[in-house]
């Protein structure tokens, strides 16, 4: 059995309470944690945070997320804090709310030291989830208090006698030699230049969040914009370097044009180099829009990537830097997954999971117009296309082969069909697959051989090649699920990207395993993958693309897990 630890100052009963509170299922989803200065109020928490943490600690009293104490009190410091620690994205707290009622899980977040009403309206609203419960210190008189105390919380007010031990409050005195327990708040941190890029990378993130929050739209030259979009990347404990690429691809090109080359100096040494980026507003080129697919163009469209989003058509734009090259009307249906055959021929999933094509952009055929009436029956791509409009699914794929290539699409029920040049069917999953990659992949003398990647709601990406059995081991696991994925033939081989619904992006090359990480911060709907190693990551405010720099990291980043 394991042992119990005692909290200072003689808290035992207050303690007791707290933990019959988390393992009462009728109990108010909020504990207040109050009393004067100096009462103890940290220290309890401390404990709390302490006891729930250990490994093997009963489920019901796991704490899952703390957000830190800081001076500068931050609404949306608080809500990144909390959806970076339980594995989720959130730009505000209008999206941390319903993406943590979707999850349904039991979660206890614990918030030290709550002041401003601000914060407390965010633990109300966090309330009504279920499943959420909410520790929040806050002293009595606060406006936190005053409004938290009066919500049907359950309350701790450490200023009563009742939830203290006199005696082991006096053993516990004679042995520390004070009256109190005392957790100081942590100093205030140094003033920073809101206006230097540099320095806003290298200072302390809440600081910098809560400044930008209070300062009014348009101010610091468009860097506060950018940090507000990238705000959850930014909170993390990232290097200088990695903040500076990470803010350079969120900034829109009505910013003061000295931020992009101060930042892009700055981000010299991270893993990634920043090509462009088109943010919400940008008009030369314009932004393509709020992004749900992505796909690598292919033959017609080579040089070009296929963007989809709520507008109900595809923009072709240029992979140099992202300018429009053209649209493709698709229908009164909204996008939901897009690839390209070899001879240009552009899928679409619609909602429903079934299959367009679009075949603009494919070369008309050569010869006389008697010639090809005379030619019998349907052509080969004509019976593949009423082949996938036959099936239903949730993501679709293509790779080049000898001749029609090989389309793939997965299903709600975890499995990948193959068409074309190669055919076949696997289950990968456990539940719905969320997104596929194909590659033809050289083979010495056996030609072309195809690979399917499948990415599933199971935070799982599989490889497959049709004919033969699923690869025992995922090639990448998260405890998150996978959101997009695209794999290319790059000059030093086959090469993965991964979005996964935490907000990372990785990049994997295959044989080697070396990855390298790219967290934007707002949540990645879909990635794609370009021969020569360029990376396009879409989001619903802005598209970036990045090219591998020299620094790779030899493993994944891990995630912390809920029960």
């Amino acid at each position: 059995m394991m042992r119990w630890d005692r909290p200072a100052g003689g808290r035992e009963p207050a303690a007791a309470a707290l933990l019959g509170w988390l393992s009462d299922a009728q109990a108010p989803h909020v504990c207040l944690v109050s009393g004067s200065e100096g009462c103890g109020k940290s220290a309890l928490l401390a404990w709390l945070v302490h006891h729930g943490s250990r490994p093997g600690g009963l489920a019901e009293r796991t704490v899952h997320a703390v957000v830190p104490p800081s001076p500068d009190e931050s609404v949306l410091a608080t809500v990144w804090s909390i959806a970076d620690q339980l594995g989720v994205v959130a730009r505000a707290p209008w999206e941390l709310v319903p993406v943590l009622a979707a999850d349904g899980r039991r979660t206890v977040i614990v918030l030290p030291d709550v002041r401003g009403e601000a914060v407390a309206e965010l633990v109300l609203a966090l309330a009504g989830v279920p499943g959420i419960r909410l520790v929040v210190e806050s002293r009595s008189g606060s406006p936190a208090h005053r409004l938290l105390s009066g919500s049907g919380c359950a309350e701790l007010d450490l200023d009563l006698g009742q939830w203290r031990d006199e005696q082991r409050f006096a053993q516990w005195q004679a042995s520390h030699g004070s009256q109190h327990v005392v957790a100081g708040m942590p100093k205030p941190k140094a003033v920073v230049d809101l206006w230097d890029p540099v320095a806003v990378c290298r200072a302390d993130a809440s600081t910098v969040t809560a400044a930008y929050e209070r300062a009014r739209r348009g101010e610091y030259g468009g860097l506060r914009e950018a940090w507000l979009r990238a705000g959850q990347s930014l909170c993390r404990d990232g290097d200088p370097a990695s903040r500076a690429l990470t803010l350079l691809a969120a900034l829109g090109d009505g910013a003061d044009p000295r931020l992009a080359s101060a930042l892009a100096e700055a981000a010299a040494a991270s893993a990634w180099c920043w090509e462009w980026s088109r943010v919400s507003g940008d008009l030369v080129p314009p932004w393509p829009g709020p992004v749900s697919a992505l796909a690598v163009g292919e033959g017609p469209l080579a040089g070009a990537v296929l963007v989809t989003g709520p507008s109900g058509s595809v923009r072709v734009v240029r992979m140099g830097d992202g300018g429009a090259r053209g649209r493709i009307a698709v229908g009164s249906f909204q996008p939901q997954s897009v690839s390209v055959l070899a001879d240009g021929t552009v899928l679409v999933l619609d909602e429903a999971g079934r299959v367009h094509a679009d075949g603009s952009w494919v070369a008309r055929p050569t010869g006389s117009g008697i010639a090809r009436l005379l030619d019998e029956g349907p052509t080969g791509r004509e019976v593949l296309l009423a082949a996938l409009r036959d099936h239903v699914g949730t993501a679709i794929a293509c790779a080049a082969g000898p001749d029609l290539g090989v389309v793939a699409v997965g299903d709600a029920a975890g499995e990948v069909r193959a068409f074309g040049d190669w055919e076949g069917a696997a289950v990968l999953h456990r539940g719905r697959v969320n997104a596929l990659a194909a590659l033809g992949v050289p083979v010495g003398s056996e030609g072309v051989v195809p690979l399917v990647y499948s990415g599933g709601a199971d935070g799982t990406v599989r490889a497959w090649s049709p004919g033969h059995a699923p690869m025992a081991a995922p090639l990448a696991q998260r405890d998150s699920a996978v959101m997009s994925v695209d794999a290319a033939m790059t000059q030093s081989g086959p090469a993965l990207t991964v979005a996964w619904g935490d907000g990372a992006v990785e990049w994997i090359e295959v044989d080697t395993g070396a990855r390298r990480t790219f967290r934007p911060g707002p949540p990645v709907r879909a990635v794609a993958l370009a021969l020569d190693g360029r990376l396009l990551v879409g989001m619903d405010e802005y598209l970036v693309c990045l090219a591998p720099g020299s620094r790779a990291q030899p493993t994944p980043e891990g995630v912390q897990r809920r029960p």
